[in-house]
């Protein structure tokens, strides 16, 4: 199934997200969560605007940072209104004082909800070039957390000798759903294909492929900047989305 990340989509209201991703054919939305958009944190609002349009909100993606035990439970309160299958949470921030939200806490609500709880992989950085600004983050360390994984195309460091197929590998059978992006060295957060030659630099289409013949039957989620997206035109933004529908069913669902 094809998601759209409402990150995609950060500088229009909610309401129009959720239009969009109905005019353009999106099987759901990813409700990515942060400290500014506050009407994403009421999950009755949320849930009539997902009613109104018929479009479900499969996918929660947690803030990277600001996480302790009390906003997992609202998360996971969100999740439960809203029927969400997965809710995706990032490694511990080095800014955490406690860290047991993620290591104990995090597997306990697995346990006892229906949700499939993710944690999926960062950008590998440095604070003042020796400490890492997340803690536990390698491709190892992550699906260890709940055996469940989303993972972040844009995320992969190249230059440390990995790359999606590598890390495809790595997190194999815990992958529940996939941050859909391109890049091209310092250009980042492009839409599929529109890396160089309308041909991925990753390269995506090996990877969607490879995927398919997995037999991955869990969630793709486009996650691109909004200026991507052309959000200055509606006409635009409708096209771009339709552009990714056709993109995910040539190189994914239809590939045999």
């Amino acid at each position: 199934m094809i998601l759209l990340s409402t990150s995609s989509l950060n500088w229009y209201w909610l309401h129009r997200i959720f239009k969009f991703a109905h005019k353009a054919w999106f099987d759901g939305l990813d409700l990515a969560l942060n400290k500014i958009n506050f009407d994403y944190w009421d999950e009755d609002y949320v849930k009539d605007l997902s009613d109104s349009f018929k479009i479900p909100v499969l996918s929660i993606t947690a803030p990277s940072v600001w996480m302790n035990q009390k906003r997992v439970d609202k998360i996971v309160q969100i999740a439960l209104k809203l029927w969400t299958q997965i809710i995706t949470f990032s490694p511990p921030h080095h800014s955490d004082k406690d860290n047991s939200w993620f290591t104990k806490y995090l597997p306990k609500i697995k346990r006892e909800t229906h949700l499939t709880i993710a944690v999926q992989n960062v950008e590998s950085k440095l604070i003042y070039f020796i400490i890492p600004e997340f803690k536990n983050a390698t491709l190892n360390e992550i699906k260890k957390i709940t055996w469940d994984a989303t993972l972040d195309l844009w995320s992969i460091e190249t230059s440390s000798g990995m790359d999606i197929l590598m890390a495809q590998k790595v997190l194999w059978w815990t992958i529940k759903n996939v941050f859909l992006s391109d890049k091209q060295w310092i250009r980042t957060w492009l839409l599929p294909g529109w890396a160089s030659g309308w041909i991925s630099f990753l390269p995506l289409e090996s990877f969607l492929m490879k995927l398919k013949a997995a037999g991955y039957n869990w969630f793709i989620t486009i996650k691109v900047k909004p200026s991507e997206l052309w959000v200055w035109t509606e006409e635009k933004v409708i096209q771009n989305m339709e552009y990714v529908i056709w993109y995910y069913k040539k190189h994914f669902l239809n590939y045999k």
